[in-house]
Protein backbone atom coordinates (compact mmCIF):
# COMPACT_ATOMS: atom_id res chain seq x y z
CA UNK A 1 0.00 0.00 0.00
CA UNK A 2 1.71 3.30 -0.93
CA UNK A 3 2.58 6.03 1.80
CA UNK A 4 1.11 8.80 2.74
CA UNK A 5 4.91 10.56 3.01
CA UNK A 6 7.41 11.31 0.48
CA UNK A 7 10.49 9.51 0.17
CA UNK A 8 12.32 11.93 1.91
CA UNK A 9 9.80 12.76 4.57
CA UNK A 10 9.62 9.01 5.76
CA UNK A 11 13.51 8.45 5.61
CA UNK A 12 14.52 11.72 7.17
CA UNK A 13 15.36 12.88 10.65
CA UNK A 14 13.38 14.91 12.75
CA UNK A 15 16.24 17.71 12.57
CA UNK A 16 15.79 17.88 9.20
CA UNK A 17 13.93 21.20 7.93
CA UNK A 18 11.89 19.81 5.25
CA UNK A 19 9.19 22.74 4.62
CA UNK A 20 8.44 23.27 1.10
CA UNK A 21 10.88 20.40 -0.13
CA UNK A 22 8.37 17.43 1.16
CA UNK A 23 6.18 18.74 3.90
CA UNK A 24 4.28 21.73 4.60
CA UNK A 25 2.28 24.05 7.15
CA UNK A 26 1.77 27.73 6.97
CA UNK A 27 4.87 29.69 7.72
CA UNK A 28 5.08 32.97 5.86
CA UNK A 29 2.13 35.45 4.74
CA UNK A 30 1.85 33.88 0.93
CA UNK A 31 0.72 30.62 3.30
CA UNK A 32 -1.28 32.70 5.13
CA UNK A 33 -2.93 33.88 2.29
CA UNK A 34 -3.14 31.08 0.52
CA UNK A 35 -4.48 29.85 3.40
CA UNK A 36 -7.47 32.52 4.27
CA UNK A 37 -8.34 31.94 0.32
CA UNK A 38 -9.06 28.18 0.15
CA UNK A 39 -11.39 28.58 3.10
CA UNK A 40 -12.97 31.55 2.00
CA UNK A 41 -13.41 29.46 -1.81
CA UNK A 42 -14.65 26.65 -0.08
CA UNK A 43 -17.29 28.62 1.92
CA UNK A 44 -17.96 30.65 -0.85
CA UNK A 45 -19.24 27.45 -2.76
CA UNK A 46 -21.07 26.15 -0.33
CA UNK A 47 -22.79 29.17 0.36
CA UNK A 48 -23.46 29.49 -3.27
CA UNK A 49 -24.68 26.20 -3.00
CA UNK A 50 -27.83 26.92 -0.24
CA UNK A 51 -28.35 30.23 -2.11
CA UNK A 52 -29.54 28.48 -5.47
CA UNK A 53 -30.91 25.97 -3.15
CA UNK A 54 -32.96 29.20 -1.44
CA UNK A 55 -34.34 30.49 -4.70
CA UNK A 56 -35.40 27.25 -6.06
CA UNK A 57 -37.13 26.45 -2.91
CA UNK A 58 -39.21 30.17 -3.09
CA UNK A 59 -39.33 29.30 -6.68
CA UNK A 60 -41.17 25.78 -5.94
CA UNK A 61 -43.51 27.18 -3.13
CA UNK A 62 -44.14 30.31 -4.53
CA UNK A 63 -45.50 28.63 -7.74
CA UNK A 64 -48.71 27.12 -4.79
CA UNK A 65 -48.85 30.74 -3.19
CA UNK A 66 -46.41 31.54 0.12
CA UNK A 67 -49.72 31.73 1.88
CA UNK A 68 -49.91 27.60 2.04
CA UNK A 69 -46.74 28.12 4.16
CA UNK A 70 -48.98 29.81 6.97
CA UNK A 71 -52.03 28.01 6.59
CA UNK A 72 -52.63 25.84 10.16
CA UNK A 73 -54.79 23.19 8.47
CA UNK A 74 -51.66 22.65 5.71
CA UNK A 75 -49.41 22.40 8.56
CA UNK A 76 -51.56 19.82 10.32
CA UNK A 77 -51.79 17.69 7.42
CA UNK A 78 -48.57 18.08 6.78
CA UNK A 79 -47.28 17.15 10.07
CA UNK A 80 -49.36 13.87 10.25
CA UNK A 81 -47.67 13.36 6.79
CA UNK A 82 -44.46 13.33 8.62
CA UNK A 83 -45.07 11.48 11.93
CA UNK A 84 -44.46 7.97 10.96
CA UNK A 85 -40.54 9.49 9.23
CA UNK A 86 -40.13 11.60 12.38
CA UNK A 87 -40.51 8.29 14.90
CA UNK A 88 -38.53 6.29 13.05
CA UNK A 89 -35.52 9.32 12.68
CA UNK A 90 -36.06 9.81 16.30
CA UNK A 91 -35.17 5.82 17.04
CA UNK A 92 -32.30 5.74 14.92
CA UNK A 93 -31.22 9.42 17.11
CA UNK A 94 -31.68 7.58 20.35
CA UNK A 95 -29.72 4.51 19.02
CA UNK A 96 -26.77 6.16 18.94
CA UNK A 97 -24.71 4.91 22.14
CA UNK A 98 -22.19 7.74 20.93
CA UNK A 99 -22.27 11.45 22.72
CA UNK A 100 -25.43 12.76 21.94
CA UNK A 101 -25.58 14.70 18.46
CA UNK A 102 -26.03 18.42 19.05
CA UNK A 103 -29.55 20.29 18.46
CA UNK A 104 -27.36 22.86 16.39
CA UNK A 105 -26.50 20.30 13.53
CA UNK A 106 -29.56 18.41 13.23
CA UNK A 107 -31.36 21.58 12.90
CA UNK A 108 -29.21 22.80 10.39
CA UNK A 109 -29.24 19.18 8.52
CA UNK A 110 -32.94 19.35 8.21
CA UNK A 111 -33.28 22.80 6.81
CA UNK A 112 -30.34 22.21 4.49
CA UNK A 113 -32.18 19.15 3.13
CA UNK A 114 -35.25 20.79 2.57
CA UNK A 115 -33.18 23.27 0.68
CA UNK A 116 -30.93 20.53 -1.34
CA UNK A 117 -34.53 18.99 -2.03
CA UNK A 118 -35.15 21.38 -4.63
CA UNK A 119 -32.41 20.16 -6.79
CA UNK A 120 -34.36 17.12 -7.26
CA UNK A 121 -37.68 18.33 -7.90
CA UNK A 122 -36.04 20.38 -11.03
CA UNK A 123 -33.99 17.68 -12.50
CA UNK A 124 -36.30 14.80 -11.68
CA UNK A 125 -38.59 17.27 -13.43
CA UNK A 126 -36.47 18.14 -16.07
CA UNK A 127 -35.27 14.55 -16.88
CA UNK A 128 -38.85 12.71 -17.06
CA UNK A 129 -39.88 13.34 -20.47
CA UNK A 130 -37.17 11.23 -21.91
CA UNK A 131 -38.12 8.31 -20.18
CA UNK A 132 -41.72 8.45 -20.71
CA UNK A 133 -42.30 7.65 -23.76
CA UNK A 134 -40.92 3.97 -23.07
CA UNK A 135 -43.61 3.24 -20.98
CA UNK A 136 -43.20 1.24 -17.50
CA UNK A 137 -39.87 0.14 -19.06
CA UNK A 138 -38.55 3.48 -19.19
CA UNK A 139 -39.92 4.50 -15.92
CA UNK A 140 -38.34 1.76 -14.48
CA UNK A 141 -35.16 2.97 -15.63
CA UNK A 142 -35.89 6.73 -14.80
CA UNK A 143 -36.39 5.26 -10.94
CA UNK A 144 -32.37 3.89 -11.22
CA UNK A 145 -30.34 6.07 -13.00
CA UNK A 146 -32.61 9.53 -11.99
CA UNK A 147 -34.68 9.50 -9.24
CA UNK A 148 -32.54 6.81 -6.78
CA UNK A 149 -29.14 8.51 -7.48
CA UNK A 150 -30.31 11.86 -7.67
CA UNK A 151 -32.55 12.27 -4.57
CA UNK A 152 -30.45 10.23 -2.15
CA UNK A 153 -27.54 12.56 -3.29
CA UNK A 154 -28.84 15.75 -2.23
CA UNK A 155 -30.02 14.67 1.35
CA UNK A 156 -26.51 13.36 1.39
CA UNK A 157 -25.29 16.82 0.25
CA UNK A 158 -26.82 18.19 3.35
CA UNK A 159 -25.59 16.17 5.73
CA UNK A 160 -21.86 17.22 3.38
CA UNK A 161 -22.25 20.53 3.69
CA UNK A 162 -22.03 21.37 7.39
CA UNK A 163 -22.67 18.80 9.95
CA UNK A 164 -19.96 16.08 8.47
CA UNK A 165 -16.79 19.43 8.43
CA UNK A 166 -17.99 19.76 12.13
CA UNK A 167 -15.97 18.50 14.82
CA UNK A 168 -18.92 17.09 16.57
CA UNK A 169 -19.70 14.52 13.91
CA UNK A 170 -16.86 12.16 15.80
CA UNK A 171 -18.10 8.35 15.64
CA UNK A 172 -19.11 6.31 11.88
CA UNK A 173 -22.45 6.01 13.83
CA UNK A 174 -23.24 10.16 13.34
CA UNK A 175 -23.54 9.30 9.70
CA UNK A 176 -26.74 7.80 10.30
CA UNK A 177 -28.37 10.35 12.32
CA UNK A 178 -27.80 12.79 9.88
CA UNK A 179 -29.00 10.66 7.00
CA UNK A 180 -31.94 9.90 8.44
CA UNK A 181 -32.57 13.41 9.76
CA UNK A 182 -32.05 14.80 6.23
CA UNK A 183 -34.32 12.12 5.24
CA UNK A 184 -36.87 13.49 6.94
CA UNK A 185 -36.14 17.20 5.69
CA UNK A 186 -36.62 15.86 2.35
CA UNK A 187 -40.13 14.05 3.68
CA UNK A 188 -41.19 17.12 4.83
CA UNK A 189 -40.50 19.61 1.61
CA UNK A 190 -41.91 16.57 -0.50
CA UNK A 191 -45.06 15.65 1.53
CA UNK A 192 -45.76 19.47 1.36
CA UNK A 193 -44.93 19.67 -2.95
CA UNK A 194 -47.80 16.61 -3.21
CA UNK A 195 -50.26 18.08 -0.81
CA UNK A 196 -50.17 21.33 -1.98
CA UNK A 197 -50.99 19.97 -5.38
CA UNK A 198 -53.64 17.40 -4.64
CA UNK A 199 -55.59 19.48 -1.81
CA UNK A 200 -58.67 21.61 -2.37
CA UNK A 201 -58.12 24.75 0.03
CA UNK A 202 -62.20 24.91 0.52
CA UNK A 203 -62.00 21.19 1.69
CA UNK A 204 -59.22 22.07 4.73
CA UNK A 205 -60.41 21.59 8.23
CA UNK A 206 -57.69 22.04 11.24
CA UNK A 207 -57.92 18.72 12.66
CA UNK A 208 -56.89 15.21 12.33
CA UNK A 209 -60.53 14.72 9.62
CA UNK A 210 -57.95 16.70 7.57
CA UNK A 211 -56.39 13.37 6.93
CA UNK A 212 -58.90 12.75 4.29
CA UNK A 213 -58.32 15.46 2.36
CA UNK A 214 -57.44 15.08 -1.08
CA UNK A 215 -58.44 11.55 -1.10
CA UNK A 216 -56.37 11.00 1.86
CA UNK A 217 -53.01 12.22 0.47
CA UNK A 218 -51.63 13.07 4.17
CA UNK A 219 -52.15 9.05 4.73
CA UNK A 220 -50.79 8.12 1.39
CA UNK A 221 -47.48 10.47 2.40
CA UNK A 222 -47.20 9.13 5.87
CA UNK A 223 -46.53 5.79 3.83
CA UNK A 224 -43.88 6.60 2.00
CA UNK A 225 -42.24 9.04 4.63
CA UNK A 226 -40.29 6.35 6.67
CA UNK A 227 -38.65 4.98 3.13
CA UNK A 228 -36.44 8.41 2.51
CA UNK A 229 -35.51 8.27 5.95
CA UNK A 230 -34.38 4.77 5.65
CA UNK A 231 -32.47 4.98 2.31
CA UNK A 232 -30.79 8.37 3.73
CA UNK A 233 -29.76 6.45 7.09
CA UNK A 234 -28.10 4.24 5.38
CA UNK A 235 -26.13 6.24 2.68
CA UNK A 236 -25.26 8.67 5.67
CA UNK A 237 -23.94 5.64 8.09
CA UNK A 238 -21.37 4.99 4.95
CA UNK A 239 -20.54 8.92 5.03
CA UNK A 240 -19.49 8.18 8.47
CA UNK A 241 -17.18 5.60 7.70
CA UNK A 242 -15.99 7.48 4.83
CA UNK A 243 -15.11 9.94 7.07
CA UNK A 244 -13.12 7.84 9.38
CA UNK A 245 -10.91 5.60 6.45
CA UNK A 246 -10.11 8.42 4.47
CA UNK A 247 -8.00 6.22 2.13
CA UNK A 248 -10.84 4.97 0.96
CA UNK A 249 -13.20 7.95 1.13
CA UNK A 250 -14.87 7.99 -2.54
CA UNK A 251 -15.55 4.48 -2.76
CA UNK A 252 -17.17 3.90 0.68
CA UNK A 253 -19.51 7.06 -0.12
CA UNK A 254 -20.06 5.44 -3.44
CA UNK A 255 -21.19 2.35 -2.22
CA UNK A 256 -23.55 4.14 0.11
CA UNK A 257 -25.13 5.98 -2.63
CA UNK A 258 -25.63 2.76 -4.64
CA UNK A 259 -27.28 1.08 -1.28
CA UNK A 260 -29.64 3.76 -1.13
CA UNK A 261 -30.54 4.70 -4.55
CA UNK A 262 -30.64 0.80 -5.31
CA UNK A 263 -33.42 0.20 -2.11
CA UNK A 264 -35.54 3.65 -3.57
CA UNK A 265 -35.46 2.33 -6.90
CA UNK A 266 -36.96 -0.89 -6.11
CA UNK A 267 -39.26 0.82 -3.61
CA UNK A 268 -40.57 2.89 -6.61
CA UNK A 269 -40.88 0.14 -9.25
CA UNK A 270 -42.84 -2.60 -7.17
CA UNK A 271 -44.96 -0.26 -5.27
CA UNK A 272 -47.09 0.16 -8.06
CA UNK A 273 -47.80 -3.15 -9.30
CA UNK A 274 -47.66 -5.27 -6.49
CA UNK A 275 -50.20 -2.58 -4.64
CA UNK A 276 -52.11 -3.33 -7.75
CA UNK A 277 -51.99 -6.77 -8.08
CA UNK A 278 -52.40 -7.74 -4.49
CA UNK A 279 -55.32 -5.83 -4.26
CA UNK A 280 -56.87 -7.40 -6.99
CA UNK A 281 -55.80 -10.69 -5.77
CA UNK A 282 -57.01 -10.93 -2.09
CA UNK A 283 -59.87 -8.13 -3.03
CA UNK A 284 -58.19 -5.54 -0.75
CA UNK A 285 -59.06 -1.66 -0.86
CA UNK A 286 -56.10 0.11 -2.92
CA UNK A 287 -54.92 2.17 0.21
CA UNK A 288 -54.86 -1.57 2.56
CA UNK A 289 -52.96 -3.25 -0.64
CA UNK A 290 -50.31 -0.13 -0.39
CA UNK A 291 -50.29 -0.06 3.71
CA UNK A 292 -49.30 -3.95 3.41
CA UNK A 293 -46.56 -3.49 1.04
CA UNK A 294 -45.26 -0.45 2.82
CA UNK A 295 -45.00 -2.65 5.91
CA UNK A 296 -43.07 -5.20 4.28
CA UNK A 297 -40.79 -3.79 1.97
CA UNK A 298 -39.95 -0.98 4.35
CA UNK A 299 -40.08 -3.18 7.57
CA UNK A 300 -36.99 -5.72 5.81
CA UNK A 301 -34.86 -3.11 4.77
CA UNK A 302 -35.65 -1.04 8.19
CA UNK A 303 -34.69 -4.10 9.95
CA UNK A 304 -31.28 -4.34 7.78
CA UNK A 305 -30.68 -1.04 8.81
CA UNK A 306 -31.26 -1.20 12.23
CA UNK A 307 -29.06 -4.10 12.47
CA UNK A 308 -26.05 -2.46 10.94
CA UNK A 309 -26.70 0.47 14.04
CA UNK A 310 -27.52 -2.23 16.53
CA UNK A 311 -23.88 -3.91 15.14
CA UNK A 312 -22.03 -0.95 15.86
CA UNK A 313 -23.68 0.12 19.23
CA UNK A 314 -22.94 -3.76 20.24
CA UNK A 315 -18.77 -2.89 18.56
CA UNK A 316 -18.77 0.19 20.55
CA UNK A 317 -19.62 -1.33 23.67
CA UNK A 318 -17.68 -3.96 23.60
CA UNK A 319 -14.61 -2.35 22.74
CA UNK A 320 -15.72 0.18 25.62
CA UNK A 321 -15.87 -2.25 28.27
CA UNK A 322 -12.27 -3.91 26.51
CA UNK A 323 -10.39 -0.88 27.36
CA UNK A 324 -12.00 -0.86 30.91
CA UNK A 325 -10.61 -3.88 31.34
CA UNK A 326 -7.51 -3.21 29.99
CA UNK A 327 -6.43 0.19 32.19
CA UNK A 328 -8.36 -1.16 35.69
CA UNK A 329 -5.08 -3.80 36.17
CA UNK A 330 -2.71 -0.90 35.10
CA UNK A 331 -4.53 1.37 38.24
CA UNK A 332 -4.11 -1.18 40.56
CA UNK A 333 -0.01 -2.00 39.61
CA UNK A 334 -0.04 1.85 40.49
CA UNK A 335 -2.37 2.24 43.78
CA UNK A 336 -0.30 -0.37 45.03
Amino acid sequence: MPSDEDPIASRADDDRDLYDVATWEERTSLDGLSVALHWFITRSAKALVVFVAFVGLLAIVGSFGLGLVFDPAIAILLGLSAVPALGLAAYVYVSDVTTAEPLSLLVATFLLSILTATFAAVLNSVLQPYFRPFGFLGLVVFFFVVVGPIEESVKLLAVRLYAYTDARFDAVIDGAVYGAIAGLGFVVIENFVYIAQNVDMAELTVGIAALGAGDGIAALRALAGPGHVVYSAFAGYYLGLAKFNPGNRGPIIVKGLVLAAAIHALYNTLVGPVTGVASQLLGLPQVVALFGFVVVFQGAFGYVLLRKIWRYRDAYLDTRDEVGEDVEPELDEFEQ
